[in-house]
């Protein structure tokens, strides 16, 4: 069942279905990691009801513009890094580019922000 980014919540499970569109995405960072973890690019989605940041992994930063209306499967919506809430595809999602550009949405509110307080 696709999920609206208004009615998210916490969760350690892959279990989001939901599409969105791209709205802004950091560019991939220039160097490489002296970590030796993948590279991530945050971004901003939103649906029709509400905005989230998204967490793009390794070859996923460069595969999604902004602009780009995605269709995710089975994601998960968890903190990352402390107390920041992402949404992200994770080990066993799915992300496909399913339109471009034509999609109503709205930047407020912005889940990330909300779901933790």
């Amino acid at each position: 069942m696709e999920v609206k980014l208004k009615d998210l919540v916490p969760a350690a499970t892959n279990t989001v279905n939901t599409t969105f569109i791209v709205v802004d995405k950091a560019p991939r960072p220039a160097h490489a990691n002296a970590h030796g973890r993948e590279e991530t690019c945050p971004s901003l989605v939103a649906d029709e009801t509400a905005a989230v940041h998204f967490l793009l992994w390794g070859t996923e930063c460069d595969a999604f513009e902004s602009g780009d209306i995605v269709r995710l499967t089975s994601g998960i919506f968890s903190y990352h890094r402390g107390n920041n809430l992402f949404l992200r595809a994770g080990k066993r999602g799915r992300m496909e580019k399913v339109g471009e550009f034509t999609m109503m949405f709205v930047e407020t509110p912005n889940m990330s922000e909300t779901s933790g307080s």
